[in-house]
């Protein structure tokens, strides 16, 4: 008969207690069968997907979890039915937990209330689902949109032609990122919107795709970009164009190299980065660790993970592998530009390292540490994103980084 994971976790727990000492990365060797893990992926191929999965691999292969945690992958792709067959198979297959970035917030919604069912632990990064026995840690509800698209408006002084550059299409990520955006623009009758596509959260997608756009419409005075906005700056790069129009976008290290290269910015390129911080995956799984092992008792549904926000004139490039003195990008050498630097976190995920993020192997000597017990902070509903039968804050997306400098 299978043992609800959650039960599983306390008759562990209580071997552990029995132990001198019951460290946390003490006695898992006393563990005698591993708990059965899936990473589902869904979209796959950019430089975000794979460093997420990365960081999840790494702290899976890190003492005590590497003789914990049995972890297998599955990447499903695009297709809602292909990853709702997936979660099937692992569920049948004898999962004890499933970790996922979901390509649906509500078409999967019937096969996790199955594992559910099944007492197979769900938790899903960056990406939300609706059914509420799932565990979301996201970004989404933290303001990326909203305030990087008010800091565009307040750039342009209100008027202006705006690209905007998607992420995938149906993802609760994107539509967050959409709505929060056109929260802002819509209140400023002189922002034009002259072209939308969707960048696929893929540099190179969104390198061919911002080129259409500027061949199509090359008086083009700002966008507003998703993962993937290194690309941005590259079709200006490639388009010939002289003067250079501010970007906002995520944290990919071109992205952060490029806001402080001096010529670029004479040449009028400046920006915010923010957006998805790629540690979130690390932070979930985390979580999901300790809850499945009896160390913590997790009851909220939406778990809100911190946004990071970095200004064109606070990029700082390090001198070494970690985020050091204020440093917050690594020199062209050291990663691809698609690199997504927010990777570190000394109080969620002191565990992982550069390495870990580009080889899904875990830091030498490094054991797994025990998440702050009040870490846990709840995002707000958002229906048809995190929540089915649910009503949104007045203030969803309130401003919470800038201020309007300009009225509408």
């Amino acid at each position: 008969m299978k043992m609800r994971g959650n039960g599983k976790g306390l008759l562990f727990a209580a071997a552990l207690a029995a132990c001198a000492g019951a460290a946390f990365h003490g006695p898992a060797e006393a563990q005698d069968k591993k708990f059965k893990i899936y990473l589902s992926m869904s979209y796959s191929g950019n430089g975000y997907q794979t460093e997420t999965s990365n960081l999840i691999k790494a702290l899976a292969a890190t003492p005590p979890y590497d003789k914990m945690v049995e972890l297998k992958t599955v990447i499903s792709g695009t297709d809602v039915q292909a990853q709702a067959s997936a979660y099937e198979s692992m569920i049948s297959a004898g999962a004890d937990a499933i970790i996922t970035f979901p390509i649906s917030a509500t078409g999967l919604n019937r096969a996790i209330h199955h594992a559910c069912e099944k007492h197979v632990l769900v938790y899903t990064y960056s990406a939300t689902v609706t059914e509420p026995c799932a565990r979301t840690v996201s970004y989404i509800t933290a303001g990326f949109a909203q305030n990087t698209a008010q800091w565009l408006v307040n750039t342009l002084n209100g008027k202006g032609k705006v690209f905007i550059d998607r992420g995938v299409p149906g993802n609760s990520v994107d539509k967050m990122n959409y709505d929060g955006a056109m929260s802002v623009f819509k209140k400023y009758p002189g922002i034009q919107i002259i072209a939308e596509y969707y960048g696929m959260w893929s540099s190179q997608a969104t390198q061919q795709e911002t080129a259409k756009a500027l061949a199509a419409h090359p008086d083009v005075d700002a966008v507003f970009g998703e993962n993937g906005e290194d690309g941005i700056v590259k079709a200006m790069l490639a388009a010939g164009m002289q003067k250079l129009v501010p970007v906002t976008g995520e944290n990919t290290n071109g992205f952060r190299l490029a806001l402080a290269n001096p010529d670029l910015r004479k040449r009028g390129l400046t920006g915010i980065s923010s957006g998805d911080p790629i540690n979130v995956s690390g932070y979930a799984f985390k979580l999901m660790m300790e809850e499945l092992t009896g160390k913590r008792k997790v009851s909220v549904h939406n778990i809100e993970y911190p946004l990071p926000w970095v200004p064109a004139d606070k990029v700082k490039v390090c001198a070494g592998d970690k985020f050091e003195d204020g440093c917050n990008a690594f020199p062209a050498d050291k990663v691809p530009d698609s690199f997504n630097t927010e990777v570190f976190d000394p109080v969620l995920t002191p565990e992982l390292s550069l390495t870990s993020a580009l080889n899904g192997t875990p830091t030498p000597g490094a054991t797994i540490q025990p998440l702050p017990g009040d870490i846990v902070r709840q995002a707000p509903d958002v229906p048809g994103i995190n929540c089915g039968k649910c009503e949104a804050p007045a203030d969803l997306f309130k401003l919470t980084k800038v201020q309007a400098t300009v009225q509408p």
